[in-house]
């Protein structure tokens, strides 16, 4: 009879097991009349993307059926967003900030073809407390009161941004600090503007490429590398800076820290300087760049 019972109990914890895992799936959609209690398939979708992570397996993907606002999110494991089939509008007001990224330190996120709007009043359009990978595709992250991106990490991270733009938001367009590993960021093919601090700020062990891009209108400096309390350095190629508050092209250095920043074909005009260095701050300037404006480089370099 014991047996029989065991018997009984182990058969339901495999069927409850086997319900549980059927019931995420590798893609889940989202529609702006959809019901977060459907199962986010592509005839029956959810109306949030908080209700579809949930039914959504790692590694797999939420997709947009049509326009509509799908509100925050907060994403702990690998995942892909998609607004590719309309637009992904978030609305992140009062303070919330509007996709939350913490992840495990080997997951990859991914997220296409999305509007962040923190419609004036949002606290930051991309937050990146962890992950191993973050992929920001074709989206706009405007309207918040902080920072556009945010990273701040204690773990390792690679960040890509790309198609983007970051404008209108009160605080950087896009801040990358470590507090003990690395952030290694690419931006390429985007648009900084009009934010209320720095357009690119890149901070404690960062490690950024800036390639195709601008940085413009922004309260602040056009591209930061900030070594006051740990090494930054920032590689910006084939970029325009104008129109920022203050210098075009910033380096601060910390007691025993370098900001190392190198630029290439970089445009510098109409800025509150040119350029702005500080003890162990070294700008590197190549003889291919065009820059109006006070301030000097450490050094100029050859083209090889």
């Amino acid at each position: 009879m014991n047996n029989l019972r065991t018997l009984c109990v182990v058969s339901v914890v495999v069927l409850l097991t086997s319900v549980s895992a059927h019931a995420q799936a590798t893609r889940t959609w989202v529609s702006g009349v959809g019901d977060d209690a459907n199962p986010c398939s592509r005839t029956a979708p959810c109306h949030t993307f908080a209700g579809a992570i949930s039914k959504t397996a790692a590694g797999g993907e939420i997709d947009i059926l049509d326009p509509g606002g799908f509100g925050s999110l907060t994403i702990t494991k690998s995942i892909t967003v998609d607004g590719m089939a309309g637009l992904g509008g978030i609305l992140n007001s009062s303070g919330a900030n509007g996709i939350t990224i913490n992840a495990g330190v080997g997951d990859v996120v991914t997220l296409r073809n999305l509007s962040i709007n923190g419609s004036g009043t949002g606290g930051i359009g991309v937050r990146i407390i962890q992950a191993k990978t973050v992929h920001i595709e074709r989206s706009v992250i405007s309207g918040n009161t902080g920072n556009g991106i945010d990273v701040n990490t204690n773990a390792a991270l690679e960040l890509t941004v790309t198609n983007s733009t970051v404008r209108d938001n009160g605080g950087s367009g896009i801040s990358l600090l470590g507090t003990v590993a690395s952030v290694n960021a690419t931006i390429v093919d985007s648009y900084i503007q009009n934010n209320g601090a720095s357009g690119l700020l890149c901070g404690a062990f960062c490690k950024s490429l800036v390639r195709n891009s601008s940085s413009s209108d922004n309260s602040g400096a056009g591209f930061v590398a900030d070594a006051t309390t740990s090494a930054a350095a920032l590689n910006i190629a084939d970029a325009t800076s104008a129109d920022n508050g203050g210098a075009g092209v910033q380096a601060i250095g910390g007691a025993s820290t370098i900001a190392t920043i190198r630029i290439s074909n970089v445009s510098i005009a109409s800025n509150g300087s040119a350029f702005s260095t500080s003890t162990n701050g070294n700008i590197y300037s190549y003889f291919n760049n065009h820059a109006t404006g006070a301030g000097t480089v450490t050094s100029i370099v050859p083209v090889q």
